[in-house]
């Protein structure tokens, strides 16, 4: 299952150095177990987190309300989950506050059939999401405003110079991860910009990380989250990703489709 995954592509440098430590002569959940107790791992309700089989979560318990009543991840022998797992041992004060605002609706509300707003964002979040981290300052804006007018040219193309020193793109959707050990051009994220400062742009790969899982849990805890906190970007389209990024690519409209105008009342 494992040998799908092309580790060399840079939309998994958010969890490589968690991907470092696996083995194959060791199953991928002993290996994130021993990460989690190496790491101190614990949830909300400061339980230890682990991984466990698929097994242990009781028929009729929702799968984030274990997680929070137990610490423990219900994890399958699949790409999904093992995506799962990386994040958890890349960003787990993120994972934490998400399985906790989940963990809080179901007490609140219960399953039921529709999640609410505030779930809603956090399944898409945790599913989905990349993470945006751009530098505090003028280009920063620029290439936040296009990506959010569905200015693709603008934000691919002539803001292209700033991914690098002045934007960062990091993976957090463990689904996003699995669809892109297939890529195809049309798979698109749901993009969280988080605003940094230079200090940040100077800091090493893993202190980056930390970084963002701090300040991204911190602004969760702080305010919420919802569907609006998103706005689209083509994994492929980000400048580096793919090959032969040339105007034809972007010029795709299938793919970087135009903003839809806003509906006359």
């Amino acid at each position: 299952m494992l040998q799908a995954i092309d580790w060399s592509r840079p939309w998994y440098d958010s969890v490589r150095t968690a991907a470092g430590q696996l083995s194959e002569d060791v199953p991928f959940m002993d290996t994130f177990n021993a990460q989690a107790a190496a790491l101190g791992l614990r949830n909300h309700l400061d339980l230890p987190i682990s991984f466990v089989p698929q097994e242990s979560l009781p028929d009729g318990t929702a799968y984030e309300a274990f997680i929070g009543a137990t610490g423990g991840v219900p994890t399958r022998d699949n790409l999904h989950d093992f995506f799962n797992g990386l994040v958890w041992l890349s960003f787990p004060r993120i994972k934490v506050q998400l399985n906790a605002l989940q963990a809080a609706q179901i007490a609140l509300d219960g399953v039921g059939k529709s999640r609410g707003p505030a779930r809603d964002g956090a399944t898409i979040f945790d599913e989905n999401a990349a993470l945006l981290v751009v530098r505090d300052g003028a280009a920063g804006q620029a290439l936040t405003a296009a990506l959010r007018d569905h200015r693709w040219r603008a934000a691919f193309i002539e803001q292209r110079a700033s991914f690098g020193p002045d934007a960062q793109v990091w993976l957090f959707g463990h689904a996003l991860m699995e669809k892109l050990v297939a890529p195809r051009k049309a798979i698109t994220a749901h993009t969280r910009v988080v605003v940094a400062g230079d200090d940040f742009f100077a800091m090493d790969h893993d202190a980056r990380r930390h970084w963002i899982d701090a300040t991204v849990a911190r602004d969760l805890a702080g305010h919420g989250l919802s569907t609006a906190d998103f706005t689209p970007m083509q994994a492929l389209g980000v400048p580096g990703w793919w090959p032969d990024q040339d105007d034809a690519f972007y010029n795709d409209a299938t793919v970087f489709r135009p903003k839809r105008a806003p509906a006359v009342k």
